[in-house]
């Protein structure tokens, strides 16, 4: 991948490279009612180029940090759903050991034990 985005780039400023060589022409700029530039068009283009890459970056930054944001969100959730969890079980554990010896001792065990027992002897 890293080799299609080289190659991408470089036929992007080979472009801009032969475009320059070839717009050499002092041109215009009106920024605002009184302030004009006046500069070669190869050179306007490759600003413009360069003002647009960089807010690419600055966007790809603030995407990265708003996804860095809501995972930290998320595991805090996900943290606090286990806790609730975890303690639900050690509830459930205790509810169904104080179940368990509430319960009388069933036939089946009886009949397991007087029959081990036979065996014993």
């Amino acid at each position: 991948m890293r080799q299609v985005n080289f190659l991408v780039i470089f036929i992007i400023c080979l472009a801009l490279v032969l475009f320059g060589i070839e717009n050499t022409e002092p041109t215009t700029i009106h920024i605002v009612k009184g302030v004009d530039i006046e500069a070669p068009l190869c050179v306007e283009l490759i600003v413009g180029m360069g003002v647009g890459a960089i807010l690419a970056w600055v966007f790809s930054v603030w995407v990265q940090i708003q996804s860095y944001l809501q995972t930290g969100q998320e595991m805090e959730q996900r943290q606090l759903r286990i806790e609730e969890l975890e303690k639900d079980v050690e509830r459930y554990q205790v509810e169904l050991e104080a179940q368990q010896l509430m319960l009388p001792a069933s036939k089946a065990k009886t009949q397991e034990s007087e029959t081990s027992e036979a065996f014993a002897k």
